[in-house]
């Protein structure tokens, strides 16, 4: 592996009166003038000045390994971990601590496994930094058990060492595990830093529990931790997934240090509630004077996304053309999959197939971005291309549910069920599982779920069933009538609106009106797109209720109230 080109061609050059100072053989200033510069990442003149070192010790070893590490060229220090072995140092516990780091850089668990060997050997497994390290090599390598133990091990433990803890659930999916440790953190009598907040207020993110999340903003704003950085882009994150716009922009607001992070965060809060104007202003503000904010892939990602689900075709299509052409930046298959969405669901869906098909060879279609194609075939009731397409989704993942639901969804829109038949005949010989639809709200730190079909033996059942018949009375009154388009049986027309009504998301929206008082608004999260009865019935159920919805679906969020929606029925 060759060395790494200098990341700052215009870091500092140091004369040479300091180099020779108090003499070229004085290891102490040559390791000086590494970390100065190590501080302006150049690399190539800080390997340089080690290569040439007279004299080295443990620390000089200690400094190029982790310098290496934290740029993230993991096999490069590693690499000169090994040197160092070979030239007889002896590795203290921040030698293991940033190699072990880079073991799980690189997910690289059975040489980490040789190095924890080592440290037991010395006896340096305990040792806080070295404990810490471990720990999170097997959570990024997913041994979370392994981790913990490790942990649970350590004679002494640290705010770094439950932070390890907590970031693991979180990252492994469980952060129902990450409030578990949290409490335990506080109750063992340690304080949460910024770490700790933005692994927290991301569980509360994942978990969508607006209630957690203002109690963590809260401990945030009284630790003094409000205007950290990536503390408040995890706020305005957690914030817009739950639902609540206002407080989202208002973290963005309160904040100066309105760099790359924050306006990208706020960038794709407004994406996700199809805002896609508003996004556009923050970019701009961005972008208003040459060089006052940087903007990358995740700045341009998160725009298209925000232009994808506004109908914003032709300005979603020149910010493409402008991150390739004006900032250089090399679409990913994230980007080409929201200019698919974005071509697909303004109808130009031979033009959303020809970018699938000419993307550059490193960029490889994967599932995702044919079901974003299938998905706008459904909206577009394109049967032909909707089933090539679904043709390619069985090709890479024979075992996904939506090359069948989707195609089946427009088949049964045109009353085809011939066909509608034949795909619910070869998902089961298949055995390809529908994903059930489910629907849950937080209220009082409570959350409450439903499931498609309707759960009878939900302690509420019966109050449910009394007041969806209630409420789809008055809304037939209305003129409601149920779109049994979104029913993909052949069933008579009784069926089918028993069907619609049991949607989940319905159940839900039945139960909070129950429970919830009138003058706080109703957040729902579903797992799956809204389908069109469920869409127009929510829109009713707002007008009638005179209540604030709003739902989150698999793709965006929708606001509901006084009989309309916030996506304009573009979704």
């Amino acid at each position: 592996m060759g060395r790494p080109k200098s990341l700052l061609s215009s870091s500092p050059r140091l004369h040479p009166h300091e180099i020779t100072l108090f003499g070229q053989t004085d290891s102490f200033v040559n390791h000086r003038i590494w970390v100065l510069r190590g501080q302006n990442h150049d690399l190539e003149g800080a390997r340089k000045l080690f290569d040439e070192m007279p004299e080295r010790n443990v620390e000089s070893w200690n400094a190029i390994v982790a310098g290496m590490i934290h740029l993230e060229l993991y096999e490069e220090g590693l690499g000169l971990f090994l040197e160092m072995l070979g030239s007889g140092f002896s590795p203290d516990c921040f030698t293991l601590g940033s190699v072990i780091r880079g073991c799980a850089g690189l997910e690289a668990l059975p040489f980490g496994k040789q190095v924890q060997g080592y440290a037991i050997k010395i006896g340096l497994e305990v040792h806080l930094v070295v404990g810490s390290a471990l720990a999170h090599m097997y959570t990024r390598c997913k041994s979370l058990e392994d981790g913990e133990r490790v942990i649970r091990e350590m004679p002494v433990q640290n705010v770094v060492a439950y932070n390890t803890l907590i970031g693991g659930r979180y990252q492994n999916g469980n952060p129902e595990g990450a409030f578990h440790l949290y409490k335990l953190m506080k109750t063992a009598g340690f304080l949460p830093d910024e770490i700790t907040f933005v692994n927290m207020i991301s569980s509360c993110s994942e978990l969508t529990t607006l209630g957690q999340g203002q109690q963590i903003h809260a401990e945030v704003i009284k630790s003094g931790a409000a205007l950290n950085v990536p503390v408040t882009s995890s706020l305005i994150s957690m914030y817009s997934r739950c639902g609540d716009m206002e407080c989202s922009e208002k973290a963005f607001m309160e904040n100066p240090q309105k760099d790359c992070v924050l306006s990208s965060s706020m960038i794709a809060a407004y994406g996700f509630h199809g805002q896609g104007k508003k996004a556009i202003a923050v970019f701009e503000q961005m972008t208003e004077e040459e060089g006052l904010l940087e903007v990358n892939e995740v700045t341009f990602l998160s725009l298209l996304y925000a232009c994808s689900h506004s109908g914003l075709r032709d300005q979603g299509t020149e910010f493409f053309d402008l991150m390739v052409n004006k900032y250089g930046l090399d679409p990913k298959l994230e980007h080409y999959t929201c200019m698919v969405d974005l071509l697909g669901r303004s109808g130009r869906l031979q033009e959303a197939e020809d970018m699938i098909r000419s993307m550059p060879v490193e960029v490889e279609a994967d599932v995702i971005i044919w079901k974003t194609l299938l998905s706008a075939c459904r909206i577009h009731k394109n049967a032909i291309m909707a089933g090539k397409v679904a043709g390619e989704i069985r090709r890479l993942d024979p075992q996904d549910s939506a090359s069948y639901v989707l195609l089946a969804s427009i088949h049964a829109s045109g009353k085809r069920w011939s066909e509608v038949s034949s795909l619910r005949k070869a998902m089961k010989e298949r055995k390809v599982k529908k994903e059930p639809g489910i629907s849950w709200f937080e209220y009082k730190n409570t959350v409450y779920q439903f499931i498609a079909g309707g759960d009878k033996s939900h302690p509420n059942w019966g109050k449910i069933e009394v007041y969806m018949k209630e409420l789809m009375s008055e809304m037939k009154k209305k003129g409601y009538v149920p779109d049994t388009s979104s029913v993909y049986h052949d069933l008579d027309k009784e069926e089918m609106e028993s069907n619609l009504i049991h949607h989940s998301e319905k159940l839900a929206i039945a139960f909070a009106l129950i429970i919830i008082p009138p003058n706080l608004p109703i957040r729902v999260m579903k797992n799956l797109r809204v389908c069109d009865d469920c869409h127009g019935a929510i829109k009713l159920i707002s007008e009638i209720r005179q209540r604030e919805i709003i739902v989150r679906d698999a793709t965006r969020f929708h606001h509901f109230k006084n009989g309309r929606c916030s996506c304009g029925d573009y979704w």
